[in-house]
């Protein structure tokens, strides 16, 4: 099946087009045809914009389910429920628990691979358990351990090669070592939870690793005068890092500098929401830890650590244009491609380029969202 859309504006990874119209085939991404082509009838979309599906490459839950603790059908409900925050692709994430525990989820996420109906599972993303106590947040201290190449090929074999990123402390004993392994391995190494020296986390990038895990939370403030992980997250070139745009977890004035030293090309937005997204305020659980939300924030009830987020990715998106700290074209982007890219994700997702899945949004001038596409089909609408 072929058929045309036609909008406003574009969001392509080379650029944003005025006008024109974008193919669709047999679920694909086809050509982009500027304004004036000639087409059979497009479906019409004046006065809206086209982006890529959005990429959550760091979510524990939404809709009351949880990666750690929900079956196939949570998982699934939980997949179906991402299309309404206009994530189309998403890497269900771990928090610090037993290995057996995580071997668990690993097997029950391979049995199914390639059935969930909404969101695309690209892979699992484990948050832990290689962290350090220091910074644990919401992490449970008493699974931590030291990093390990025998418990990643545990892992991998478990989840049959879907394990694809891991977020580890960089001052854990072994680390450069067990970085160059996982990387070997086709597994991305992202840094955080963690009390780390600026030369030890630059250790950790030296030896494969590329992502800061929810840069500036988890770990201690930028120093000038004693370096450290945070440090580093503003100062090493080549890295991406990961982004919390809820105003909570990291202020406007905080996420504008992140932007001067990174750039907009190295920012990663995430939720790290966890199972009270879109649900109301209330008691919740993350992993074996009590959470409580209130006034948009989830805490740990011991403690009162932020314990993930309760963001849609739409929203954060939407945050960026509405401070004033991106345009449109680089939030869509920050949300998309560049989740995709530090994932190695860009020939499934993240882009609107020919004979990619066509998994896009509509989008509205403020940035809300309209329509969901999968696969070149509606799946979700306002």
């Amino acid at each position: 099946m072929r058929y045309y859309i036609h909008a406003d504006q574009f969001y392509l990874p080379n650029g944003r087009e005025k006008g024109g119209y974008l193919e669709i085939v047999d679920g694909k991404f086809g050509a982009y045809l500027p304004e004036g082509s000639q087409v059979p009838d497009a479906v019409d979309y004046t006065g809206f914009s086209v982006a890529a599906g959005y990429v959550d490459t760091h979510i524990h839950g939404s809709v009351k389910e949880d990666v750690m603790k929900s079956d196939w059908e949570g998982i699934n409900r939980l997949s179906e429920a991402l299309l309404s925050a206009g994530v189309t692709s998403w890497l269900p994430t771990t928090v610090t628990a037993s290995s057996e525990q995580l071997a668990e989820v690993c097997r029950m996420l391979a049995a199914h691979q390639g059935e969930e109906s909404g969101a695309k599972i690209q892979g699992i993303h484990f948050e832990g358990p290689f962290f350090t106590g220091e910074h644990a947040g919401a992490e449970n201290p008493k699974y931590m351990m030291d990093p390990s190449p025998a418990e990643l090929d545990k892992w991998l074999e478990a989840s049959k090669g879907m394990l694809k990123k891991i977020s580890l402390a960089p001052e854990r004993p072994g680390t450069p070592a067990f970085v160059s392994y996982a990387v070997s391995r086709g597994v991305k190494v992202a840094l955080g939870h963690s009390s780390a020296s600026y030369d030890q986390t630059k250790a950790a990038a030296q030896a494969g690793a590329t992502i800061f895990t929810h840069t500036f939370n988890g770990m201690p403030d930028f120093s000038h005068n004693q370096p450290n992980i945070a440090n580093a997250a503003m100062a090493l070139e080549n890295m991406d890092n990961e982004l919390i745009a809820d105003g909570h977890h990291v202020t406007p004035s905080a996420i504008k500098a992140l932007l001067a030293a990174k750039g907009k090309d190295h920012i990663v937005l995430i939720t790290d929401c966890m199972e009270a997204g879109m649900m109301p305020d209330g008691d919740y659980m993350l992993g074996e830890l009590p959470v409580y939300v209130k006034d948009g924030m989830a805490r740990l009830k011991e403690g009162d650590n932020l314990a993930g987020s309760v963001l849609q990715l739409k929203d954060g998106v939407r945050n960026l244009v509405d401070w004033g700290l991106a345009g449109k074209e680089e939030a869509v982007l920050m949300a998309s491609y560049n989740p995709a890219r530090s994932q190695g994700l860009l020939d499934k997702c993240g882009a609107i380029r020919p004979g990619l899945p066509a998994d896009f949004l509509i989008l509205k001038d403020d940035m809300s969202l309209v329509k969901t596409y999968l696969n070149g089909e509606i799946r979700w609408e306002e």
